[in-house]
């Protein structure tokens, strides 16, 4: 392969990822929306007659994009269903069906027999580069909010301490004590102890 052929490949490459990066397009009327973006994961009908079209991306995206759509198939309201301050809005004492509404189709649903939670997650943006995944958590008891957590997926160790995160150094990484606490030598380290 050629420089010149490897360069395009990486400017492509390039290009594609900062495409990803562009704010989300706005639509006008419901009729242009499902032109572009096909049918919705989910209708929603609210009390004022509008209805909701709910664009989900999970179990893997980050994003849930909703769009309002008034008697006529005028869009009237647009957001990302998952964003910070949408978050937020998540409180004590809503059911699920309401978790749902505003933040769209979860990832995954955990059961905890001792504490008799159900967890209800969704794959969030993540705020720091090193990550793997944020997840934010909505914890019912008996269907109602008791309290929302964010947790994280961390990049994976390799055997020996072997890392492959940001800022990682190769040889460390077992703990306190090694190498000469464990039987086992490092495959990398030159010492015999």
């Amino acid at each position: 392969m050629s420089f010149k052929t490897l360069g395009l490949i990486l400017i492509a490459a390039l290009l594609t990822g900062c495409a990803s990066m562009l704010p989300q397009r706005t639509f006008d009327a419901e009729s242009e929306l499902l032109a572009k973006r096909g049918a919705p994961s989910r209708v929603w009908d609210n009390e004022d007659g509008t209805r909701t079209l709910e664009y989900a991306t999970q179990p893997y995206g980050t994003e849930c994009w909703m769009y309002t759509v008034d008697a006529d198939g005028v869009i009237v309201e647009q957001l990302d269903a998952l964003a910070r301050s949408n978050l937020a809005r998540v409180k004590a004492g809503m059911t699920v069906e309401e978790v749902q509404r505003l933040l769209g189709q979860h990832r995954s649903v955990q059961r905890f027999s001792l504490s008799n939670e159900e967890v209800y997650d969704w794959n969030i943006s993540n705020e720091w580069p090193d990550l793997v995944a944020t997840r934010f958590n909505v914890h019912f008891v008996e269907g109602e909010v008791v309290r929302t957590s964010q947790s994280f997926v961390y990049p994976q160790r390799w055997p020996f301490g072997l890392s492959i995160g940001v800022g990682s150094h190769p040889y460390w990484g077992m703990g306190f004590g090694w190498p000469h606490y464990h039987p086992w030598h490092h495959p990398y380290y030159p010492y015999p102890w």
